[in-house]
């Protein structure tokens, strides 16, 4: 096992050195930061890293540790939020002093989502718009992730998709009276798998999305950015050019995870997409559930690492 360490480990500094000449030579590119905080995230290719980290909010731990892990701090960090969750300030303004960019997925649990569309919730609504307004910094939402999968209440087999449309729509309208120009909408779909419906059913349309994230995993030995994303962003694109963002994923410990995850790097740039939100778990129970964290495993940080050097942009935007 140390011999094999050993190997990776001359492997990734002999890559780094590789890459080094040309980190040197974009490190002196600007990225374009929004002018003000009222406005949408540049859409730039490998501009993004993000972490999903339990524990994360309230604290900062954990995205501490991660950044030791992948050799560079995240610029976004998700978390998921309960309906009628207040939208967590205090958390945002945390994570902004270090230059990171919170990303909500507000799910509507135990909430009715005809009820959504119809204002009975706008109060609440309102209230969320005006504390990311005041928060003044830039902020990624989304709402009712994965709705193409069947697992979720709000999903394909629970509800009409015409339903799910008329809230997201509502929700985006609600904010942008409200004056809360400074979301970046992100629209999630899971990965095209079996048991997933069509895409294009819960589509709001271009004027009601800045960017669409896909959700996906490297579960088997077998799987690759081609099997697991390529043909939902083949989908997407018959639709849609907003660009497009691996909004939840990671690599399965039971892969051979320095190639897989270099597979996962290399997949990022080749199709010019926005960059990834890597899902630091710990997980058991299924081959869904895995162990996904970067911390402890060598194996994967040291790919990890390899792969945000070689692919993501070295300048990223901040909120």
């Amino acid at each position: 096992m140390r011999e094999r360490l050993v190997m990776l480990m001359a492997v990734a500094l002999a890559t780094v050195a590789v890459t080094g000449a040309l980190i040197r030579l974009t490190a002196s590119i600007t990225i374009s930061h929004p002018k003000d905080a009222h406005a949408s995230l540049p859409s730039l290719p490998a501009a993004y890293l993000g972490v999903f980290e339990p524990g994360s909010p309230p604290g900062y731990g954990a995205i501490a540790a991660f950044t030791q892990a992948a050799g560079r701090r995240p610029n976004i960090v998700e978390y998921y939020s309960g309906w009628a969750e207040p939208f967590n300030l205090s958390f945002a303004n945390l994570i902004s002093k270090h230059g990171i960019i919170p990303l909500v997925q507000i799910d509507p649990t135990d909430a009715s989502v005809s009820a959504i569309a119809a204002g009975v919730y706008d109060d609440y609504l309102r209230s969320y718009a005006d504390s990311v307004s005041h928060f003044g910094h830039a902020v990624v939402i989304g709402f009712g992730h994965e709705m193409n999968a069947p697992w979720y209440s709000w999903g394909y087999g629970h509800l009409p998709p015409s339903t799910f449309v008329a809230a997201w729509r509502h929700i985006v309208t609600l904010f942008r009276q409200e004056g809360a120009n400074n979301v970046t909408w992100l629209w999630t779909v899971q990965a095209d798998e079996a048991g997933t419906g069509p895409v294009t059913a819960w589509w709001p349309g271009a004027q009601y999305v800045t960017w669409v994230g896909i959700d996906g995993y490297y579960l088997h030995p077998y799987s690759t950015f081609t099997s697991v994303f390529a043909k939902t962003i083949g989908q997407i694109r018959a639709f849609a050019t907003k660009p497009v963002l691996l909004s939840e994923t990671a690599v399965g410990p039971e892969t051979d995870q320095f190639a897989k995850i270099q597979d996962l790097f290399h997949g990022i740039a080749a199709y010019n997409m926005l960059g990834l939100v890597w899902f630091d778990k710990d997980q058991h129970g299924s081959i869904a559930h895995q162990d996904w964290r970067l911390e402890n495993n060598p194996t994967a940080a040291i790919s990890f690492k390899v792969g945000v050097l070689r692919e993501l942009a070295p300048n990223p935007p901040s909120g």
